[in-house]
């Protein structure tokens, strides 16, 4: 136990990976077999997250769990990998969602075993970004969670998929140059690619940047200048912030129903997490000079997100805009958190970043839902034509229920998660950005639009009697999926302070 304790992170990282090669070993045409051993594998990362969970000590400073090795020499790169009051709620979500969204892929009948793969290479691609302490691989594991999603919209996705999959590399591909560069830049000033002492040395830095081979030096506020725009564009592709935002519609609409979770769920905040890992503790300087643009885009994407969602009739695109909407957000919180930081209104900057990180969390869980209940419809309906459906309600009265408790959820009604986490980044950003905060609840009474026209066009109104031959009710494999996420739905509506606690702990110490 002592040896599993000491080296947890890569067993939670690497178990997905071991399970997508040996799926390999399992022959091809024994289906059942190899989406239930894809599942119970999956379960291993998430038995090792609530362990890691329940051990964490949020009152104890810096990094935990940590685990550093020697990798690349050559560069002073190292196998580093750790988490914080941060990190520890990302990786629980990324553990959840994935056997969830492996759980609701019955219905994929096709090269079943490279799809099952594929899902649990993604998934270690996405933990090894939120364990990582080191920027080298930082970058390689934020490429990795790149090819597999690419695939699984490329190969499983719906009639357009070679255009969305081609979008979505192409976004994302863009972003990672600025990534690399920024990195490089960072190494080469720093003289280190290690997360924690880059903080260190690189706020430090006053020396000018020698090229070499070249006679000429870089003013150290050039190379930050480069580096931080480098960083704020990536990330803001991969958010994505407004007007960054144009591939994801496109992305979640032709992606299968668990590429589209994951999608949400937790690929999205990837590029959140980036701002709080590396934006604001790198340069909080260029953060608050920048703060004021950043929280137009993020007040922005709240309301266009908001009324594009609106304005969908596809069921599945409206939920993709609500996306943009909601991360809006997170954005939100994190511009607040870098304009007042070390100011007057420091308590308000905890506030706000608390609420985002909280909302990266909520967001997860409600979109994964919500884009589960669309996937549902569409596997007995084979429409995401709002017009199309209606009435459903009497057909199908546990699905509406949980429809509607999922879409309430998502909408931020009280004593459910969403409320929580968004009532936080409005409470800490209004004394900070108060005429851009006033303008972001015009998103909010959208939301409420664009959530209750969802419903009724599905749940409500007259019945389209050709959906009387089909049964169009929940199974229980789909319900056994989307119980965890009501639960914690429910959980952290009523109850916030367990998650709230472990996040504020860490954000009072790195940025109050």
């Amino acid at each position: 136990m002592d040896f599993i304790e000491s080296h947890l992170l890569s067993f939670i990282l690497f178990s997905p990976a071991v399970a997508a090669i040996a799926l390999f070993i399992l022959p091809r045409e024994n289906v059942k077999l190899i989406r239930w051993f894809a599942f119970i594998s999956s379960l291993v990362p998430l038995g090792l997250a609530i362990w890691l969970w329940l051990a964490y000590d949020s009152s104890q400073a810096g990094f935990q769990f940590t685990e550093q090795v020697a990798w690349y020499e050559a560069i002073n790169s190292s196998f580093h990998l750790g988490v914080d009051g941060i990190s520890v709620p990302m990786v629980l979500l990324t553990t959840l969602l994935t056997p969830l969204a492996l759980i609701i892929s019955w219905n994929i009948t096709q090269n079943v075993r490279s799809y099952m793969a594929l899902f649990l290479m993604l998934e270690m691609g996405m933990l090894g970004v939120f364990l990582s302490l080191d920027l080298v691989l930082f970058f390689v594991f934020w490429e990795l969670g790149l090819i597999p999603m690419y695939f699984l919209i490329n190969q499983w996705g719906s009639e357009n998929r070679d255009y969305a999959s081609m979008k979505f590399l192409i976004y994302t591909m863009a972003g990672s140059l600025g990534l690399l560069l920024a990195i490089q830049l960072i190494g080469l000033s720093s003289g280190s690619f290690d997360m924690i002492q880059i903080v260190e040395r690189w706020t430090a830095l006053t020396e000018p940047l020698t090229v070499v081979g070249l006679p000429i030096s870089i003013p150290i506020g050039t190379v930050k200048a480069i580096a931080f725009w480098a960083f704020v564009i990536a990330f803001a592709i991969k958010v994505p912030i407004w007007p960054f935002h144009t591939w994801l519609p496109d992305a979640h609409t032709e992606a299968p129903t668990a590429g589209s979770m994951i999608l949400a769920g937790v690929l999205l905040k990837l590029g959140a997490y980036g701002f709080l890992r590396l934006v604001l503790p790198l340069f909080p300087e260029q953060a608050r000079i920048f703060a004021l643009p950043l929280a137009i885009l993020a007040t922005m994407a709240i309301i266009m997100g908001a009324f594009g969602a609106w304005g969908q009739d596809d069921f599945k695109r409206l939920v993709a805009y609500s996306s943009v909407n909601h991360m809006g957000f997170v954005v939100l919180g994190i511009a607040a958190a870098a304009f007042a930081r070390g100011t007057l209104n420091a308590n308000d900057a905890v506030i706000a970043l608390d609420g985002a990180v909280l909302q990266m969390f909520n967001h997860g869980i409600s979109a994964a839902g919500m884009f589960l209940l669309v996937g549902v419809l569409y596997d007995r309906s084979h429409t995401r034509d709002l017009n199309a459906l209606g009435g459903l309600f009497s057909l199908a009265p546990v699905y509406g229920g949980i429809l509607i408790f999922t879409s309430m959820a998502s909408l931020g009604l009280p004593g459910l998660n969403g409320f929580v986490s968004e009532f936080m980044v409005v409470r800490g950003a209004w004394p900070i950005f108060t005429l851009l905060t006033a303008l972001s609840m015009i998103g909010l009474l959208v939301t409420g639009a664009y959530i209750l026209k969802g419903i009724t066009r599905v749940l409500h109104g007259p019945l389209n009697e050709r959906w009387l031959e089909h049964d169009m009710e929940i199974n229980r494999r789909e319900i056994f999926a989307i119980a965890p996420l009501m639960a914690l739905m429910l959980a952290i509506g009523v109850w916030p302070s367990w998650i709230v606690r472990v996040i504020n702990d860490t954000v009072q110490r790195l940025f109050g």
